[in-house]
């Protein structure tokens, strides 16, 4: 059943991140890389790792050309009775994510906690990182730190300047141990969750063969999308527009009144 077993939030409570039973079909997983494989064609100019608002049809204002596919993807039911087992009935989808890390050249992720870089407030997420290819400790995949998240903050990060990693910040190196990361190593299909407060990265790809992800963004409708917060004033390393993000209510209601549910959206 996709529904979480208490054992399972017990441990992502405990952990800050949990590898779930539930999988994805590998036809449905065929039909994404066929999609991704588009994206990439359709984005020459933007590096695989940063096709940011993937699940916006056509070319949204952060300047990438996504597909509905992905956002269709964001809405599969399984995949929400998970999320809401964690963040509760109330489910707004914020954004969507490739990282796609191409053979030999992929990028490395620094260290970070998300929440370092996004504009919501209170700091509540669970992101959904679902495998399109196989993600080994040899093409990159992602690597955390359990128990990072527990004390509910945001460690100091420090600035970087180089033009071969995913994002610029990098959590402070005393803030963690690095020597107890656990490797989450995926097949296609099978997908991991971790909270926004979860210190994790990952490796560059030095290996042949590819590895792509797809990470979906969702917070909880008890708060709010502060649209007018420059967390890193535009020097995240990815180009994103939070004040024209569009915004899903996916189930249940908005319990602030304060989120826009129409900023973003087509008016076709």
């Amino acid at each position: 059943m996709p529904h979480l077993s208490p054992e399972d939030i017990a441990r992502y409570r405990k952990d800050g991140y949990l590898v779930p039973r539930f999988r994805l079909s590998q036809e449905r997983i065929a039909g994404l890389r066929a999609t991704l494989d588009e994206l990439i064609e359709a984005n020459p100019d933007v590096r695989p790792e940063k096709l940011v608002s993937a699940h916006i049809e056509g070319k949204n204002a952060e300047g990438v050309r996504g597909s509905a596919a992905f956002l269709e993807l964001a809405r599969e039911p399984e995949i929400l009775d998970m999320v809401s087992d964690l963040i509760g009935e109330d489910i707004i989808l914020w954004g969507c994510q490739i990282f796609c890390k191409p053979g030999r050249t992929g990028f490395e992720t620094p260290w970070h906690q998300d929440g370092h870089y996004w504009p919501i407030r209170p700091l509540a997420t669970c992101t959904v990182w679902v495998a399109l290819d196989p993600s080994t400790r040899a093409n990159g995949c992602l690597r955390v730190i359990p128990g990072s998240h527990g004390t509910g903050a945001l460690f100091p990060h420090l600035h970087e300047t180089r033009e071969d990693i995913v994002l610029s910040d990098r959590t402070a190196e005393d803030a963690f141990d690095a020597g107890t990361a656990v490797d989450l190593e995926l097949e296609p299909g099978e997908m991991s969750l971790h909270d926004v407060f979860m210190i994790h990265g990952a490796d560059a790809n030095v290996s042949a063969q590819r590895r792509a992800g797809v990470a979906i963004r969702y917070m909880p409708a008890t708060s709010v999308f502060e649209r007018d917060l420059r967390p890193l004033d535009g020097k995240s390393g990815i180009p994103v527009n939070f004040a024209t993000r569009p915004l899903w209510l996916l189930r249940g209601e908005d319990r602030t009144g304060r989120n826009d549910f129409a900023i973003g959206h087509s008016s076709k």
